[in-house]
């Protein structure tokens, strides 16, 4: 069958309804990226479908079409931990939303599904009160790299030079930790310990966790273009003692 694809990964990203008892469903799967399907009669009394399309939930399945918009054959459903926490499940919304407004379509990227997988296991297994923060860091780190803005924390792009201690460094998405920020660079005054310290994967000191905040921020939104994320509103509304978790 022309355009068939049977038993890939996927995830589901975001649902919403289309006509009158069907869901138009963006996945993100390991070998075709982010994709929209349509899910006929899932809404209807006797379909499985609505129960089994939820984020977080890992899926085989299957869909035909060469347009951008395929149509749901079937999908097989497959064990995973349950993120039932208030706060990691806020967290993967973020993630969701970050990939179906950034990805674009039919791009795929094993390595950052692989990652978006472990950072669901890991969601799923925070325990009362545990930092979420690092997770969201990394997942992000990975995200951006994978659209092509990867960067290090320990190396000035303009100059090539190591980061050094001591010195106020600036950020500029395109180009990363830069040494000699000019009046138009978006992040300035970022200290070179919190870089270093980041560099080696700290995350646990509360300078370096809000120098990775800042830097990683200003990425996103830049990634993003204007488009808002309204999953950062529902994680401080929901959770306001908490901050800005995103």
């Amino acid at each position: 069958m022309k355009g068939a694809v049977q038993q890939e990964p996927a995830y589901v990203l975001h649902r919403r309804p289309w006509r009158e008892t069907a869901l138009l469903v963006d996945l993100f799967t390991l070998n075709c990226g982010r994709i929209s399907v349509i899910a006929r009669s899932a809404t209807s009394s006797k379909s499985p479908l609505k129960a089994q399309l939820q984020p977080f939930q890992p899926l085989l399945v299957d869909w035909i079409g060469k347009s951008d918009l395929k149509s749901l054959v079937q999908l097989e459903v497959r064990s995973a931990p349950a993120i039932a926490k208030p706060r990691a499940m806020y967290s993967g919304f973020y993630l969701n939303e970050l990939l179906q407004r950034v990805l674009p379509p039919s791009d795929p990227s094993p390595a950052l599904f692989a990652h978006y997988i472990e950072t669901l296991q890991a969601l799923a297994e925070l325990s009362e009160g545990a930092d979420v923060e690092p997770l969201l860091r990394r997942f992000e780190r990975v995200f951006a790299a994978s659209q092509g803005y990867s960067f290090r924390w320990d190396e000035a792009m303009d100059t090539g030079s190591a980061v050094q201690p001591g010195i106020r460094y600036g950020y500029e998405p395109t180009r990363g930790i830069i040494e000699c920020p000019d009046h138009n660079c978006l992040l300035r005054q970022l200290p070179g310990e919190d870089l270093l310290a980041l560099a080696a994967d700290n995350f646990l000191d509360e300078a370096p966790r809000r120098t990775a905040k800042r830097v990683m921020r200003v990425l996103i939104d830049y990634l993003l273009q204007g488009k808002p994320l309204h999953s950062r509103e529902l994680f401080r509304h929901s959770n306001p003692s908490a901050g800005r978790t995103s």
